[in-house]
């Protein structure tokens, strides 16, 4: 069923205006970030990948060369940046991600906070075991 489910997000088109700008999946997940969560800082966003504050950086230089993100100074500490997507662009990255957003509303509203909270933590489960060290098959080397 996972691969079915990212298969379909990954086959999702951008909207017209954003078809040019290459965009990759790793963008798709930090756009998902920012249209649903708000502005971040890149050690948010970093955290809530799961990726390297550098690697983030690099992923934002690129997006804001592109006109699709921008930054500005934390009102609360000037030494920070606040990443965000443009206004420009907010519409048709809302266009193409909120239906996944609401579908996951959908899917899980029949559920209880505790039943949501267990459905969630068994895919962070399944993602660390992803992620963790390749296991070999029993009698295989």
């Amino acid at each position: 069923m996972m691969p079915r489910l990212v298969g379909r997000v990954k086959r999702l088109p951008p909207p017209e205006q954003l078809r040019s700008l290459d965009l990759a999946p790793r963008h798709l997940s930090m756009l998902s970030l920012l249209l649903l969560d708000g502005p971040l800082t890149v050690s948010q966003l970093a955290g809530m990948l799961g990726v390297a504050p550098t690697t983030v950086s690099l992923i934002v230089s690129d997006l804001s060369r592109k006109g699709i993100l921008v930054r500005r100074e934390d009102d609360a500490d000037r030494r920070r940046r606040i990443v965000d997507i443009s206004p420009e662009s907010r519409p048709a990255i809302a266009e193409w991600l909120s239906p996944g957003a609401q579908a996951w509303r959908r899917a899980l509203a029949p559920l209880s906070p505790a039943q949501q909270r267990t459905f969630v933590d068994t895919l962070l489960r399944y993602e660390a075991a992803v992620s963790g060290p390749a296991q070999t098959a029993p009698g295989r080397d």
